[in-house]
């Protein structure tokens, strides 16, 4: 019996921990306060498609630029070995086509991480940059203000839904991302 509290204690503080994470991840919602919105980059299948998860985290930026449409959104995610173009890119041509104006779109098509898209935007933006709304999938809002608040960057975040098909697997990915960037800073 003490071996099996000593085994399921901190699994289960763990467990609440990421949990209260996640929650505040979503908080505080984007009113319109800062100038730019950074698009988080996600999977981009054979062909230029952006998936699933990434076309939520797209109509989501341009849900907001409806409301506030003087923003600057910087579309940021470099090019996995399985990927044919680069994330931003992808995400440049959706809002696009979706009528964005391409005047109103900065890329950053060089990260490879959730920390290298919001310190190479902040190295794009310069001393202009007050904040940044950031935009990404409801799971992976925790890890992106963490991240955030590492490198001095104020912020507030729209979430993006989580596609039902791979909700399971990336929340509980994502406790143990939230753990490393906790510990490591990134």
């Amino acid at each position: 019996m003490v071996i099996l509290l000593i085994f399921c204690i901190p699994i289960l503080f763990f467990w609440t921990i990421t949990t209260l994470w996640l929650i505040d991840g979503e908080k505080p919602k984007a009113n319109g306060k800062y100038k730019y919105v950074i698009v988080l980059g996600a999977k981009v299948k054979r062909g230029a498609i952006p998936s699933k998860a990434l076309a939520f985290r797209l109509n989501a930026a341009l849900d907001y630029a409806k409301q506030y449409p003087d923003i600057q959104i910087i579309v940021s995610g470099g090019q996995g070995p399985d990927e044919d173009a680069t994330e931003a890119s992808v995400m440049k041509q959706y809002l696009i086509d979706r009528g964005f104006p391409e005047s109103q779109i900065i890329v950053e098509d060089q990260s490879t991480s959730t920390y290298e898209n919001l310190l190479n935007s902040k190295e794009i933006v310069g001393d202009e940059l007050k904040g940044l709304t950031i935009v990404s999938s409801d799971y992976h809002l925790a890890r992106a203000k963490m991240l955030s608040k590492e490198l001095h960057i104020k912020c507030d975040v729209i979430s993006a839904k989580t596609p039902k098909s791979i909700e399971n697997k990336v929340r509980f990915r994502e406790r143990f991302a939230l753990l490393k960037s906790f510990v490591t800073g990134k």
